[in-house]
């Protein structure tokens, strides 16, 4: 068995928190920014000064390779992403980059013997933060692999025309086109030159930290569907109209939420999540009676069986009473459960245990690059405990002890693939 160094461990976290330095513990370092590209040049310098080989993609991902010992195999590949929500963390999707840098160190530097390639990517765009949607480069290049559903959300020339939330104007097309690390096409991953794909990435919840467990083995991305809900009624006076005489759909969009949350309650899941996160109301003024109003609800779990009994209830909406207002639902999104390859979740479990890492089987509730590439090739992902479940905000923080120890058993989750 083999262990990362917790020494380059903390010199890379370190180093990549100054990228985009919000000046409050966290970073916003949106992709294809002036940060993101200090990220990548950074990443450059280390992979280059250990003898890997740097390819980029037209969609900007990197690929870091050390060669390996018998040419015509195909590589093994760990990565994760670079960019950052707005004032994020310092560990969300960057620790999957720092890990396989590490790995790709360590082999390096204790001349650990390997038959495949080893690489270490970044992928881009994977927040969607500046540039929607999230996962959009991940969706691109496996856009062939992917349900039609799907995919047909990340046609490239789609993807390309999406416009900054800042300025409205800007193109990703356009930063990509400005971006030294824009590069061709052939250079994407690929299952012709790939075998596996492992992601280290920190849990962004507080299972592993309540159970005491050093590491996730993850199983699967969790199926999920998002709904709008919508309601309208009428805009009147908000001094003059009696009470009872009001078609207002802000009051019967809040029985309707209620309802949900006690009825979703009612089917005794507590592994099953929901969240409602997005409100438009119109028109929005103090003094008028909204007559619109939209909002999401985002439902997740592993069973199918599951999510068909909240669809039910999202659906029997339009026909109950709301205050005298209308309802609308429709859908904005779905996925079902993405389950990863069982060999190479078998590798993680492996390692963690021969490692001596405490871990448990678990789920990812957020998606992530890996879910995409899993349709591609051969897939699986690594967690890490979050202190207090804390992710895409300042306070995320993990150990770089912890950080370390995930990186390891990448490493010789690696190796067994590696032997294969």
């Amino acid at each position: 068995m083999y262990n990362c160094d917790v020494k380059r461990m903390d010199e890379k976290i370190k180093t990549f928190s100054t990228f985009g330095d919000a000046g409050h513990g966290g970073i916003t370092r949106y992709s294809l920014s002036p940060e993101a590209h200090m990220a990548r040049d950074y990443f450059v310098k280390r992979m280059e000064a250990i003898g890997a080989t740097i390819e980029t993609d037209d969609m900007a991902n990197m690929y870091a390779t050390l060669p390996g010992s018998e040419p015509g195999l195909k590589r093994i590949v760990m990565g994760s992403h670079a960019d950052s929500v707005r004032n994020g963390g310092n560990y969300d999707g960057i620790l999957g980059v720092i890990g396989a840098m590490e790995v790709l160190e360590a082999i390096a530097a204790e001349n650990i013997p390997h038959r495949h390639p080893v690489t270490a990517m970044i992928w881009t765009n994977e927040e969607g933060s500046l540039y929607p949607p999230a996962m959009m480069s991940s969706g691109v290049v496996c856009y062939d692999y992917l349900p039609e559903d799907i995919a047909k959300k990340f046609k490239k020339e789609n993807m390309l025309a999406s416009k900054s939330v800042l300025d409205k104007t800007t193109t990703f097309g356009d930063a990509l086109n400005a971006s030294p690390y824009k590069g061709d096409e052939k250079n994407r991953l690929n299952p012709n030159d790939y075998m596996a794909m492992f992601e280290l990435h920190i849990e962004q919840g507080p299972i592993l930290e309540d159970a005491g467990k050093d590491v996730g083995v993850v199983t699967c991305v969790l199926g999920m569907f998002n709904y709008r809900i919508r309601f309208f009624g009428q805009s009147d006076h908000a001094g003059t109209t009696p009470m009872h005489k009001r078609q207002d759909a802000l009051y019967a969009a809040a029985q309707a939420l209620c309802y949900l949350h006690e009825e979703i309650d009612k089917l005794g899941r507590p592994e099953l999540v929901y969240t409602t996160g997005e409100i438009v109301c119109h028109p929005n003024v103090h003094t008028v009676i909204p007559d619109m109003i939209d909002f999401s609800i985002d439902v997740r779990h592993e069973d199918p069986k599951v999510l068909e009994q909240v669809l039910a209830i999202v659906k029997s909406l339009p026909n109950k009473e709301w205050a005298r207002c209308k309802c609308e639902v429709e859908m904005a999104w779905q996925r079902d459960t993405v389950y990863f390859d069982k060999e190479l979740v078998q590798y993680v479990k492996e390692s963690a245990d021969e490692l001596g890492a405490s871990n448990q089987y678990i789920n990812s509730g957020a998606g992530h690059d890996a879910q995409f590439a899993s349709y591609m090739i051969p897939t699986t992902m690594i967690f890490v405990p979050s202190k207090e479940g804390h992710s895409h905000c300042e306070p995320e923080y993990t150990p770089v002890e912890s950080c370390t120890e995930g990186a390891s058993v990448m490493l010789n989750a690696v190796l067994k693939a590696d032997k294969k």
